[in-house]
């Protein structure tokens, strides 16, 4: 059986793709579809940061500045001049993979603490360009943003949306976990564990974090993009520090270099506040508990934890 063949009929890959497909006759309304097509979406968005934290173990708390990226250069080309969305959405990932690169390597040569700063810095240098540039960005009050339309094919519907983000979470999948296995990603994973015996076993460690990097980029900004035309309206919260915890925190809850944990987090992190809501204010107070008691008695999260349980019992 060819590798690629083999990729596809992997049994995980298959499960959920098959959850994706008879989830939506499970969903009773409109409003239980479009938790799910934003959980999709921020899956996205955290599979990609969980290839540079998880894989490469590189620690980031800006990366919601691809993801303002993705939207606003998305949004700004349709409005301003008249790309078509697809077209746009190309557009704006090339443009978060541009400025990925730019800084990679200044950045990426910091550790620890330092990078961690660094990449604060960057979401805050966004978040204010994004208020500041009224002209273009609409200033704090945001902008509009045309609903997508391929081919003619207007995605008018909760449905249509719901679909579409279903294929591409899966595809995110599918590389995510096809990476893993590649000598790219053990690479990754070897720089993660120690970069001086990475670097003597002869892998170029600058450049598979640049790597890296930039892909976690891409990922981020298509997931901001989609989200741009999926809501019709964006505004500079999209870069905002928040944000960035919040998807740090997706990585982490669900488990680093766990590409179904970093769905799992997406997923907890987009639906318990919705869920939550009838506590009045106190939901986030839940919240937090469930974080605290995630990391005291699940350090590796949610799915390293689960799976090494299950492998112990067995």
């Amino acid at each position: 059986m060819k590798a690629g063949t083999h990729a596809l009929l992997r049994p995980s890959l298959l499960v959920l793709a098959l959850v994706l497909a008879l989830l939506p006759l499970a969903m009773p309304n409109n409003y239980v579809i479009d938790v799910a097509v934003r959980i999709a979406l921020a899956a996205i968005a955290a599979i990609g940061l969980n290839l540079l934290m998880g894989f490469a173990g590189q620690i980031s708390i800006g990366h919601a500045a691809f993801v303002a990226i993705g939207a606003y250069g998305s949004g700004i080309v349709t409005v301003r001049f008249g790309w078509p969305p697809l077209t746009a959405i190309g557009g704006a990932a090339l443009g978060a993979a541009v400025v990925a690169w730019l800084i990679a390597k200044p950045i990426l040569r910091l550790k620890g603490h330092s990078l961690t700063m660094a990449t604060l810095g960057l979401g805050v240098i966004v978040n204010i360009v994004l208020i500041n540039e009224v002209d273009w960005t609409g200033g704090p009050d945001g902008m509009p943003v045309p609903p997508l339309v391929v081919g003619g094919f207007a995605f008018a519907k909760v449905l249509h949306w719901y679909t579409l983000a279903a294929v591409l979470l899966w595809l995110s999948v599918l590389l995510s976990l096809n990476l893993y296995e590649s000598p790219g990603g053990r690479a990754l994973r070897g720089l993660n564990g120690s970069e001086v015996a990475a670097r003597v076993m002869g892998v170029d460690v600058a450049r598979f974090k640049v790597r890296a990097f930039v892909l976690s980029a891409v990922f981020a900004a298509v997931s901001g993009s989609l989200t741009a035309h999926y809501l019709g309206f964006i505004s500079p919260s999209l870069a905002a520090f928040t944000h960035s915890v919040e998807l740090a925190t997706m990585v982490v809850l669900g488990g680093m270099a766990s590409t179904f944990g970093a769905v799992l987090g997406a997923a907890l992190l987009t639906a318990l506040p919705q869920l939550l809501g009838g506590l009045h204010g106190y939901e986030m107070v839940f919240f937090g508990l469930v974080l605290m008691l995630t990391m005291m008695f699940l350090p590796k999260g949610l799915v390293p934890s689960i799976a090494l349980k299950l492998r112990r019992k067995a």
